[in-house]
C-alpha cells in the first residue's frame, strides 16, 4: 500500500509540474489568426475582439491576455544566441514566473510609453554570461533591414524547462509592435487560461467556437503534442506498479485466509454440526479478512503519507534537472486519488478471497471435530 500511495502521489505531482511549465511558457488556449506556416511571428491582429476580455465570464475560464512573439539574435561579449522575444501586456497574469524569479524582480510595465526591462532565464544568462542590470543588445531581421535593440535585464529566471528557458525573452509588447511596424491596437494573439485542466478539451472547442472563423484556437496539448504524450506514457508505469503490488498483496490475503481456515477447521466443523450453513461461516471469515486488509490499508496510508510530507517539505530525494525538468521528486496529495486507491485495493483483495473462501465448503463436519 505504501508503494502504491507514493507511486500515485509522484507521477501525479510530476505531472502537474511538467504541465504547468509548459502551460507557463503560453497558456492553455492559444488563439490566434489563421496562418498556414508555422512561424515565430504570427500575423498581427485587432485586440477589439468579441471575446477579448469577455470570454473571461465563461465557466472554467480564468483569464485572458495579450502576447506578440519575434525571433531574433542576441549578442553578448562577441557571443551569439537565438532567442524568442516575447511581448505582454498590463493584463499579464504573473502568477507563473513570480514563484519562479531567482535574482532581480519581475517586469513593470508603465501606461505610458514603454519599458525597456527584459526577462531572461538563468541558462540564457549562463551562457551569455549576463546578469541582472547588465544591457541585452538584440537583433532582429525585418524585410531586408537588420534591426537593432538594447534592453536592459531586470530580473533572471529558472523553471527547469531548458528547451523553453533557452530561447524565451520577456518584454514589453509595445517593443514587438514598434520592431514589426505594428499599430498600437495589434497584438500578435491571446492566451487563454482556464481553472481545471481537465477541461482543456471542453473549453478548447468552446473558445474555437467563438474566436469566429477568421482566428484559430489551439489547446496546449496540440501544440506540444510531444511533451503530453510522453506524459501521459507515465500512467503505464504505475498501472504496472499497482497491478503488481495489488496481486503481491491478494496472494499475500489468499496465504492468510487459507492458514486461518486451516487453523479453525475443528471450529468450522463445530459449526457446521451445529446447523450453520457454509455461507455464513465464509462471511465471517471473510469479514476477519476484511479487518486485516483494513489495518494493512492504515499502516499504508500513514506511512506513505508520511514519506510524502518528508519529501513535500524538505525534498529529501532529488533529480537531475536537465533530464526531468524538476530539481526534486514532486509529490501531489489528491484526496480522491487517496480514496479511489484504498477503495479498489479493498476491493480487488476481496474479489480475489472469494473463491479461496469457499474451501470452507468442502470440510466435512465429522472429520473435522474426529481429527481436530
Amino acid at each position: 500500500m505504501t508503494v502504491m500511495f507514493v507511486s500515485i502521489a509522484i507521477l501525479t505531482g510530476f505531472q502537474q509540474q511538467i504541465r504547468d511549465k509548459v502551460v507557463g511558457f503560453g497558456a492553455h488556449i492559444l488563439i490566434t489568426q489563421y496562418d498556414e506556416n508555422s512561424s515565430l511571428e504570427p500575423r498581427p491582429v485587432s485586440i477589439h475582439q468579441p471575446f477579448y476580455p469577455g470570454i473571461e465570464k465563461t465557466p472554467g475560464i480564468r483569464h485572458i491576455q495579450v502576447f506578440a512573439t519575434k525571433a531574433g539574435i542576441i549578442k553578448s561579449q562577441g557571443q551569439i544566441q537565438g532567442a524568442i522575444l516575447k511581448g505582454i501586456g498590463k493584463d499579464y497574469d504573473w502568477s507563473f514566473f513570480k514563484n519562479r524569479i531567482v535574482y532581480g524582480k519581475i517586469l513593470q510595465l508603465p501606461d505610458t510609453g514603454k519599458s525597456n526591462d527584459v526577462l531572461i532565464s538563468k541558462v540564457l544568462a549562463s551562457m551569455m554570461n549576463l546578469k541582472t542590470g547588465d544591457d541585452l543588445r538584440m537583433y532582429f531581421i525585418n524585410g531586408d533591414h537588420t534591426m537593432g535593440r538594447k534592453f536592459h535585464i531586470c530580473g533572471i529566471y529558472e523553471t527547469g524547462m531548458d528547451d523553453f528557458d533557452k530561447v524565451y525573452i520577456i518584454c514589453d509588447i509595445r517593443h514587438i509592435q514598434k520592431l514589426s511596424n505594428w499599430k498600437a491596437d495589434e497584438v500578435g494573439g491571446f492566451e487563454v487560461l482556464i481553472n481545471n485542466f481537465k477541461d482543456l478539451d471542453h473549453l478548447g472547442k468552446l473558445v474555437y467556437q467563438q474566436a469566429g472563423y477568421s482566428m484559430n484556437a489551439r489547446t496546449i496539448r496540440q501544440m506540444y503534442p510531444q511533451i503530453f504524450d510522453w506524459l501521459d506514457l507515465q500512467d503505464v508505469n504505475v498501472v504496472i506498479i499497482l497491478v503488481l503490488m495489488i496481486i503481491v498483496t491478494g496472494i499475500t490475503m489468499i496465504s492468510t485466509l487459507l492458514i486461518l481456515i486451516l487453523e479453525r477447521t475443528n471450529t468450522i466443523g463445530i459449526l457446521k454440526a451445529l446447523g450453520m450453513k457454509n455461507t455464513g461461516i465464509r462471511r465471517v471469515f471473510l469479514y476477519n479478512a476484511v479487518y486485516i486488509v483494513g489495518l494493512g490499508l492504515l499502516w499504508g496510508n500513514l506511512i506513505g503519507l508520511a514519506l510524502c510530507l518528508i519529501q513535500q517539505k524538505f525534498g529529501i530525494v532529488t533529480l537531475p534537472q536537465e533530464s526531468y525538468y524538476v530539481s526534486v521528486v514532486p509529490i501531489n496529495l489528491d484526496l480522491w486519488n487517496i480514496i479511489l486507491l484504498n477503495l479498489g485495493t479493498l476491493a480487488a483483495c476481496m474479489a480475489m478471497l472469494i473463491v479461496p473462501s469457499y474451501i470452507i465448503t468442502r470440510v466435512s463436519p465429522v472429520k473435522a471435530i474426529r481429527f481436530s
